[in-house]
């Protein structure tokens, strides 16, 4: 099947505001979009999606009848809807709010206002998400590659197993937190980790620092992709050994990248 592109993208905004929708639709087709829809409440574009299909949901973090939260949420719970990607364009700042919608696999999060290229980056998010490039990774064999997903968000794990997928990685195990992670590799053999840092039991630090002193597997890369901020906290989390660390949302091209490196080493 042929590549989907910028032009083929069918895609569905979600915005309150009339004048916002309009700017944000403007901007998409500035970018090289052609098909936009635009609703104003989570109820709308639930109705429209069960009957027509969507590339890319782009919401506002607050709108009439429910949250940009709540609208990926349900989503996330609809199996024709789980994997849709989705974008959230709003000024919100606070990580309680924000922190939902990350842990449920989303392209991206843009502030608003956004830059016109940020939204082209995140576009392009969307294409690596959308089209599977089993040739990513080609200079590495995947065909026996063991790769363990660690997050207590079944969400997270859902949206990290697939970009995993879409590189051409099959065999994928997942964890809930770090204690059932430490169960899997005392009794499996695993090529990479690729976890979460906040996890009930034992987080991502712990699991790190377990994998580095402890386990049979103590050079196994680790792949830490994670929303937390703190400085300090990150900066231990390096200390403990792990091989790399990206941002939730995650960049697939950087990820992609980042995986290559450590399975290359």
């Amino acid at each position: 099947m042929a590549d989907i592109n910028i032009p083929d993208l069918a895609i569905t905004v979600v915005e309150p505001s009339a004048v916002q929708a309009q700017i944000i639709a403007g901007h998409l087709r500035d970018a090289g979009a052609q098909n936009v829809q635009t609703f104003h409440n989570g109820a709308a574009v639930l109705a429209y999606l069960e009957r027509y299909k969507s590339d890319l949901v782009i919401s506002a973090m607050y709108l009439p009848d429910m949250t940009g939260a709540e609208l990926v949420q349900r989503m996330r719970a609809t199996r024709r809807l789980e994997d849709l990607p989705f974008m959230l364009i709003s000024s919100e700042t606070s990580f309680a709010m924000l922190d939902p919608i990350r842990q449920a696999g989303v392209v991206a999060i843009l502030p608003k206002p956004f830059a016109p290229q940020d939204l082209r980056r995140a576009l392009a998010a969307t294409l690596e998400f959308v089209n599977p490039d089993a040739a990513a990774l080609a200079d590495i064999v995947l065909d026996d590659l063991q790769v363990l997903v660690v997050d207590d968000s079944s969400t997270a794990r859902k949206h990290i197993s697939r970009v995993l997928k879409n590189l051409g990685i099959d065999n994928i195990t997942t964890a809930e937190n770090g204690r059932a992670a430490v169960e899997l590799i005392e009794h499996n053999f695993f090529d990479l980790v690729v976890t979460d840092y906040n996890m009930p039991e034992m987080d991502g630090e712990m699991l790190t620092r377990h994998i580095r002193e402890h386990s049979s597997q103590r050079s196994i890369p680790v792949l830490m992709v994670t929303s937390e901020g703190d400085s300090s906290r990150l900066s231990a989390v390096q200390q403990a050994g792990v091989s790399g660390i990206c941002d939730k949302p995650f960049d697939a091209i950087t990820v992609k990248q980042m995986i290559r490196n450590m399975l290359a080493g």
